[in-house]
């Protein structure tokens, strides 16, 4: 050998085939996956809520930055099995928070619900006035 450097073959990777998948099948690979997350509860909750699938990605839903969290710490464990009951090397993983929309008032209080309840119905409004209804007790 000339300059007596030895060069060394790396570790042989086996090459998957990318097989194509159908959406029941992507959906029967995340179920079986949240069923190993059953115990823990927030976990199970986020991969409960679904997903979308586009573009050879699977975009998680998520509400609040937590859920980003969770997703983040299970990332790896959750593509690597999806990737390989698959049998596909290409599929990507990744989450949107989605916002409440703007217009869309959130209600909390009990005089907020049965005001709204009030305009969607008017009935509501005579039941709570024949009856002397009071929201706050």
């Amino acid at each position: 050998m000339k300059g007596g450097i030895k060069k060394e073959n790396g570790p042989v990777v086996e090459k998957k085939a990318n097989k194509p998948f159908t959406q029941e099948q992507l959906k029967a690979a995340w179920d079986a996956f949240a069923e190993t997350k059953r115990p823990y509860v927030a976990t199970y909750h986020l991969l409960s809520q679904g997903f979308e699938f586009r573009e050879n990605k699977v975009i998680v839903p998520l509400h609040n930055h937590f859920q980003e969290t969770l997703l983040d710490e299970m990332k790896l464990d959750l593509l690597t099995f999806l990737r390989e009951r698959l049998s596909n090397d290409t599929l990507q993983l990744g989450g949107e928070i989605k916002t409440v929309a703007d217009d869309k008032k959130v209600l909390y209080t009990n005089r907020e619900k049965l005001e709204h309840l009030m305009e969607k119905n008017p009935v509501v409004k005579e039941l709570k006035d024949r009856f002397g209804l009071d929201t706050d007790f």
